[in-house]
């Protein structure tokens, strides 16, 4: 953490946001499984500032509960007319005062909308300002396009700013520099709130804008100056669903290589995708076109995907899920989970079990070894260890008004096609019929048959079905065996 630790960091996010023609507020649009206000919240605090104010106006309600969720310590101030930056940024700064908080230190003022701002390039902002001694210090980066623009203009020899020109007001040479304006600042705190008292609004849009405040302390004879982002890309502004992608595809990229940097295997990049809150540990693979999100884990030795979207789950070491979806689910050590494996919340697969190929699970616990290789539905169970659960087995886990609970012992063997009617126990070491529908608890050790006894009516097809293909097949096989006698 930086010595320079700023009074307070103030994050601009009243806007509407119309570009993104959408019913959500842009600042609540998610980037890599975190909202772009939660982008910048969390960057800014990285710098552990004394007092972190987020300015909401359009949908503030939604934004504010937002908020509160993802980070309870932020403040919010309400500009409820859209009156500019330099007016949000002196919302911010009264709601401060009303609650007693005296400014003194540097304020930075950052975008709501800048989702790959890290933490350590606002670090270099505050220790640029502290270290030059600046009343203002530009957060710039120098873009191979800069068109549109506002430039930086500094002063020969200094390095001082002297002007940010807008791109339509800017001269053939000013349009030549590369070095642009971010929106994003450091200020000396008093000098601050005494300019915005100063900023006019006779301009165009008749707001007060924030950029003034460079001129007013410039001209009451402080420095103003910059500081480059190592990575243009990081300042980017997000007012578009185009632009809300091209951020995403950036910063899945950046939480990938930091993955594969880390010991991690990712065989496509440009088909995986991850949450920031995605863990790994060193020798995990993850397979094309899989998605990881939430809270996942992927333990080392583990392989996941291809294809497979795994939600807020954990996967233990050398456990395999492949053609998989997940959700709240934890996988074992060495399961195996997949092909066409749909696990919801509250499964727990123990280690070296198996839910195969179109098995559903949802609020199960499996024990050590158990297989359910198959062609399942297991919900609200219990089943202990090394256990098979054979093909085409449903546990009917609801009446129609309740969910009720079946438990599965160790060392069962359950036939195919078994209906295990819930609240029903299998004992240990018992097995049960294939076909059967499981009404009763079945005691350890015993074989379950609940089935109708098999009758074969004789000449049925030619008696109801005469003339038809199945009838002529069967007469065809009789007339074949009689002659072979």
């Amino acid at each position: 953490m930086s010595a320079n630790r700023p009074a307070a960091v103030v994050v601009l996010a009243a806007g509407e946001g119309t570009r993104m023609k959408s019913a959500t507020p842009k600042v609540l649009h998610t980037v890599s499984g975190r909202s772009l206000v939660g982008h910048v919240v969390a960057a800014s605090r990285e710098l552990d500032p004394e007092h972190l104010v987020v300015v909401v106006g359009h949908a503030r309600e939604q934004v504010q509960a937002h908020l509160s969720e993802i980070d309870p310590g932020v403040r919010t101030a309400v500009q409820h007319e859209q009156n500019g930056t330099g007016h949000a940024v002196r919302t911010a700064l009264e709601e401060l005062s009303q609650s007693g908080v005296a400014i003194d230190g540097t304020v930075i003022v950052v975008c709501g909308d800048t989702p790959l701002l890290t933490g350590e390039t606002l670090r270099l902002l505050g220790d640029t300002h502290a270290a030059d001694g600046n009343a203002v210090t530009v957060l710039s980066a120098e873009v191979p396009d800069a068109t549109g623009y506002g430039r930086i203009v500094r002063e020969e020899g200094s390095g001082a700013v002297t002007a940010i020109v807008e791109h339509k007001d800017a001269s053939v040479a000013q349009r030549a520099i590369r070095e642009i304006n971010s929106g994003v600042f450091a200020f000396d705190g008093r000098l601050l709130v005494d300019a915005l008292g100063k900023v006019r609004t006779d301009n165009s849009q008749g707001e007060e804008y924030l950029t003034d405040v460079l001129g007013i302390v410039r001209e009451a004879g402080h420095r103003v100056g910059a500081a480059v982002a190592a990575d243009h890309r990081e300042i980017l502004g997000i007012n578009n669903r185009v632009q809300l992608a091209q951020a995403r595809r950036l910063l899945n990229d950046r939480l990938l290589e930091r993955a594969m940097l880390a010991g991690v295997t990712v065989v496509d990049p440009a088909s995986t995708w991850v949450d920031v809150s995605v863990t790994f540990e060193p020798d995990a693979t993850v397979h094309p076109g899989t998605q990881l999100l939430g809270a996942t884990h992927i333990a080392s030795g583990a392989e996941v995907g291809p294809h497979s979207r795994l939600t807020d789950t954990s996967v233990g070491a050398g456990a395999v899920a492949s053609f998989t979806v997940a959700e709240g689910a934890r996988i074992g050590d060495g399961a195996n989970v997949g092909p066409y494996a749909y696990l919801r919340p509250g499964t727990d697969l123990g280690p070296k079990s198996k839910a195969g190929a179109y098995v559903e699970m949802k609020n199960a616990s499996i024990g050590e070894g158990t297989k359910v290789p198959h062609l399942s539905y297991v919900g609200d169970a219990t089943i202990g260890e090394f256990t098979n659960i054979g093909a085409a087995s449903v546990f009917v886990n609801y009446d129609g008004e309740a969910k009720h609970h079946t438990t599965v012992g160790s060392h069962c063997r359950t036939g195919s096609d078994n209906m295990f009617v819930a609240p029903v126990t299998i004992g240990d070491g018992a097995y049960t019929a294939a076909g059967s529908v499981i009404t009763k608890d079945v005691p350890p050790g015993s074989l379950a048959v609940a089935r109708g006894q098999q009758r074969n009516i004789e000449g049925w097809v030619a008696r109801k079905r005469p003339g038809s293909a199945a009838a002529q097949a069967a007469s065809a096989a009789r007339q074949e065996s009689e002659g072979e006698r």
